[in-house]
């Protein structure tokens, strides 16, 4: 069964999604409007400036489509700027900072410093195998998340990577480094 993802294409890590996503054998699509999530199982939000995708979020009413959506049963999958939209509380947003508030966590952004504060380190999964490359760019962190909310990496700074139901989200960029194991399991919540 294919499966039909799209990869929200307002600012960001866009094409670097895509590309992962169809080397994992999933029919991929940009979205720019709410008519383009028409038929997907997922939808990735990646990383960039949340407060700029926020507004454009807000402008072309993908806000209000994609919380629907998401009731809907389409899964989520927020990086880094993905993230700090989809959580339901931003510590150290802009005043009227857009964010969806789909997952029961509070983020703190640029948990790790500015630009050049970036960094790759290996990060441990929670039952998963092998660590996964990390890259670390202004990123994000989880200072607290609810019960529902399934921790599955951390750092000292906080947690890195949860799922709550069918969303998924992680601190750091798994488009940005060869390694496919972040998509294919995100494909995974898009199939269930």
């Amino acid at each position: 069964m294919e499966i039909n993802v799209g990869v929200l294409a307002l600012q960001g890590a866009v094409s670097e999604h895509y590309h992962h996503l169809r080397r994992c054998g999933a029919e991929a699509r940009k979205v720019k409007r709410p008519l383009d999530l028409e038929g997907l199982s997922g939808l990735i939000i990646p990383g960039g400036e949340s407060t700029a995708i926020g507004y454009l979020m807000r402008e072309t009413g993908l806000d209000r489509a994609v919380v629907e959506k998401s009731r809907q049963g389409m899964a989520l999958f927020g990086t880094c700027a993905g993230l700090a939209l989809l959580a339901s509380e931003v510590e150290d947003g802009a005043a009227n900072q857009p964010n969806l508030g789909l997952m029961k966590v509070r983020v703190r952004r640029n948990a790790f410093g500015r630009q050049r504060e970036s960094f790759e380190t290996m990060v441990n999964v929670e039952k998963w195998e092998k660590p996964l490359l990390g890259v670390f760019i202004r990123a994000p962190v989880i200072t607290e998340a609810s019960a529902e909310v399934q921790v599955m990496a951390r750092l000292e700074e906080g947690i890195i990577a949860a799922r709550q139901g069918n969303m998924l989200v992680t601190s750091f960029h798994p488009e940005l480094v060869d390694d496919l194991t972040m998509h294919h399991y995100f494909l995974t919540l898009c199939e269930s």
